[in-house]
């Protein structure tokens, strides 16, 4: 794990200097290693949008929702990128489930 660990901190190095593409790359190296490190997922949903691949930035949102469907934060996530990439109708249903598993936010308990 902490292999992956490494390239994923490389991943952060690169986005930090603008090097979204690369910072894919590395993303997509921990993937060919382990499918579910979420983490990968979740920051390739946010590169691949700002890149402007929406397609695949849904797949990788959705993923997380599959890999942490109990985490309300995947599905707030999901609703993010949905929005960003023009699906408000998806948006507002991945946010809905968001707040229905607790993510309201500061002042919601």
């Amino acid at each position: 794990m902490s292999d992956l660990n490494t390239l994923y901190d490389e991943a952060t190095k690169l986005k930090d200097v603008g090097d979204l593409e690369g910072a894919v790359a590395k993303l997509r190296e921990i993937l060919v290693q382990d499918d579910k490190y979420v983490l990968a997922h979740t920051a390739l949903a946010v590169h691949l949008q700002k890149l402007g691949h929406n397609e695949q930035a849904l797949a990788h949102a959705k993923k997380v929702v599959e890999i942490e469907p109990d985490d309300p934060f995947s599905h707030a996530q999901l609703s993010v990128i949905s929005q960003r990439c023009g699906m408000i109708n998806e948006a507002e249903d991945a946010l809905a489930q968001s707040n229905n598993m607790g993510a309201g936010g500061c002042g919601s308990h």
